[in-house]
């Protein structure tokens, strides 16, 4: 990328300074994480088969939790559907529910900043939520929420098969990760999903670095991490 362009970028972010730091040193992948319920695994099976369009189709006609009743729209993703990179996401919010893409607004337009700082313009990503339906209010979603609409995310990384994942926000993470530890825990190091041990980089939601500029230093930190995993694959 134009070192003038990558500035600009990086201003957006309220950030300077552009260094890819080396393999060495770098830290460790952490442990894959733990197999599937028995009942997660059904509801696998049931979209295993299933390319992009069926599968968006299924989500679209989704009644498999409350959420159905209360959405306008499901969100299905966005997005290269030859990408290296997966951006995951917790859920819709109520823009993204109006308007049936994840990521618009404020959050949005933030996330393409932070994407293009390392070079990546939205296009050339895959964009999705671990739900594809808004919970009401933007609470967070329920546990059976998040089992039953996992499957559906599953099939896509099948579908795109990534070379690397970034996800955003401590509910995406947990879900993903199956794990209670905190955001600051799960940051720093790099992950592995599913059976293809997908490497996963957790970082912070956008919408939470616009409440919170002081930490997008370390959103950027795990930006250029997930660069230099992604160039060790």
């Amino acid at each position: 990328m134009n070192p003038a362009l990558r500035r600009e970028y990086l201003r957006a972010l309220g950030l300077t300074g552009w260094r890819l730091r080396g393999a060495a040193g770098a830290p460790a992948v952490a442990p894959a994480a733990p197999r599937v319920a028995p009942a997660e695994a059904q509801a696998q099976d049931l979209v295993a088969d299933l390319d992009w369009e069926p599968l968006r189709e299924r989500v679209a006609s989704c009644t498999r939790c409350g959420l159905c009743e209360t959405r306008t729209q499901t969100v299905f993703g966005v997005g290269s559907r030859t990408a290296d990179w997966l951006i995951v996401g917790e859920a819709p919010g109520a823009e993204e529910d109006a308007r049936g893409e994840p990521f618009v607004g404020r959050a949005g337009l933030l996330l393409n900043s932070m994407l293009r700082a390392i070079g990546l313009a939205r296009e050339q990503v895959y964009i999705a939520n671990v739900l594809k339906c808004r919970p009401p209010g933007n609470r967070d979603p329920s546990t059976r929420e998040s089992a039953e609409c996992l499957p559906y995310l599953h099939r896509q990384v099948a579908l795109l098969k990534p070379r690397i994942m970034l996800v955003v926000g401590r509910i995406a993470a947990q879900n993903l990760l199956r794990t209670d530890a905190p955001l600051a825990r799960l940051r720093g190091r790099a992950h592995e999903f599913g059976a293809a041990r997908v490497p996963l980089i957790v970082t912070y939601h956008p919408a939470y670095l616009l409440r919170t500029p002081s930490d997008k230093r370390k959103a950027w930190a795990d930006l250029k991490l997930a660069r230099e995993v992604l160039a060790r694959v």
